[in-house]
Parts: structure tokens; C-alpha cells; sequence
């Protein structure tokens, strides 16, 4: 699965790519508009990372551009939510539209949304609509988990917890990372919320809670998903 990521900020690409690398894909970047027509022209990719404004040739004229000869799904970003910036881009191609500051986790939500309505499949030739791991298995399109085919309740922050360690399956994350990719940079709540989160999901995931087999501690570092 090939993604191309455009944005003049280089930073910002550098985090994305870091990202969706993680979680299997492959990523090549540019930063400019003109740039970005030539490689969606020549590079084979299943989905377009865009933002809005960039130098030489702006998002949305590249992705007028890109329409004239590829129907690959591609992500706006801009720093701008009206919604008439958003109509402009559907109009010019766009599938989708995300505002900065944004969530790398909302990010990712929205590729496996566009590539699920694209019936194509994810990181590893997995379709992006299903997830499983062991004896437990999320469906994203509808943000449910089951175990052992037996649907479970998971609140909001419970599914994105257990999503993102199942995607990242033998990856250690610190309480602070978890914190900050699940809840946010902006939380103000204590740390240990992770730990209680993490209580609950093997209450509810395990098949023995006490004994975990999937849902592991690393003591003195974090929690990872073990295959």
C-alpha cells in the first residue's frame, strides 16, 4: 500500500510518514504542488495526501490536475475549516478533508475509511474494514470489538486504545505516548487513566484477566499487543 504525502511544512511530513510507516505502509513525500502532479503521475500510489496551500502550484489546483488522469482517493489538508473551502476542494477532486491541527490517529481513521470505500486493501494486503488479532477482532467501519465472535462494549477511548496497539502489534508504547496519541497533546488529566483504560479492556478482551495474553505489560515502560 503506497501513500504519497504533500506539504511544504517538512516537519509535518516527517511525522506523517513516521506514522502510516509504523503501521505498514509505504510513504514517499514531496513538497510542492508541481511536484506532486508528476509523482501521482508516475508513482502507482493507492492514496494522496494534499495540503491546501504550497508553493508553485496550490492543492487544489493539483488536484484538478491529478483528476485528469487518476482517480485515486486523496486526503485535503488545510488550516482553514470553513465549509465553502471544503466545497471548493470536493469539487475539485477531493475525497475527503482534514483540518489542521489534527490528530494523527483521526488521520489514519480517514485512510482506511477511503480505502475501505475503495475496496482496496491496507497495510499487508489487509482489508482495512476488519482487524483481528488472536481471539479478538475490531470492525472499524462500525467502531465495534468482539471476542471470540461475541460483540463487546468498548467506550470511545477504550476502542481507540486497543485499535492502535492492535495495529502496532509487538510495538511497546509508553503511558505518555498513549496518552498523547489517544487522548491528545491538550489532555490534562493524569497518566494513570492509561492504566484504567488498560484494566478494563483486558476485563473485557481476555479471555483470562488475569493472566493476559494479548493486552501486555512491559514493566517499567509501557504496554504493547502481543501477537
Amino acid at each position: 500500500m503506497k501513500i504519497l504525502v504533500v506539504d511544504d511544512e517538512k516537519l509535518l511530513v516527517k511525522g506523517i510518514k513516521f506514522n502510516l510507516e509504523n503501521e505498514g505502509y509505504e510513504v514517499e513525500a514531496c513538497y510542492d504542488g508541481e511536484a506532486a502532479v508528476e509523482m501521482a503521475r508516475t508513482g502507482e500510489f493507492q492514496l494522496i495526501i494534499l495540503d491546501l496551500m504550497m508553493p508553485k502550484l496550490d492543492g487544489l489546483s493539483a488536484c484538478m490536475k491529478i483528476r485528469e488522469f487518476s482517480t485515486v482517493p486523496v486526503i485535503m489538508l488545510t488550516a482553514r475549516s470553513e465549509d465553502t473551502d471544503k466545497l471548493i476542494g470536493f469539487e475539485y477532486g477531493a475525497d475527503d478533508y482534514i483540518t489542521k491541527p489534527f490528530n494523527i490517529l483521526e488521520l489514519k481513521a480517514r485512510i482506511r475509511a477511503l480505502l475501505r470505500r475503495a475496496n482496496l486493501p491496507g497495510p499487508g494486503g489487509e482489508r482495512p474494514g476488519r482487524l483481528t488479532r488472536a481471539h479478538i477482532t475490531l470492525d472499524a467501519e462500525r467502531r465495534i470489538a468482539e471476542k471470540d465472535g461475541e460483540e463487546v462494549d468498548l467506550t470511545v477511548k477504550e476502542y481507540d486504545l486497543i485499535e492502535l496497539l492492535m495495529r502496532n502489534p509487538g510495538k511497546v508504547y509508553s503511558r505518555e505516548a498513549l496518552l498523547n496519541l489517544v487522548w491528545g497533546v491538550d489532555y490534562q488529566g493524569d497518566i494513570r487513566t492509561v492504566d484504567v483504560h488498560i484494566r478494563r479492556l483486558r476485563e473485557k478482551l481476555e479471555l483470562d484477566p488475569a493472566n493476559p495474553s494479548c493486552i501486555i505489560t512491559k514493566w517499567g515502560v509501557g504496554y504493547f499487543f502481543k501477537v
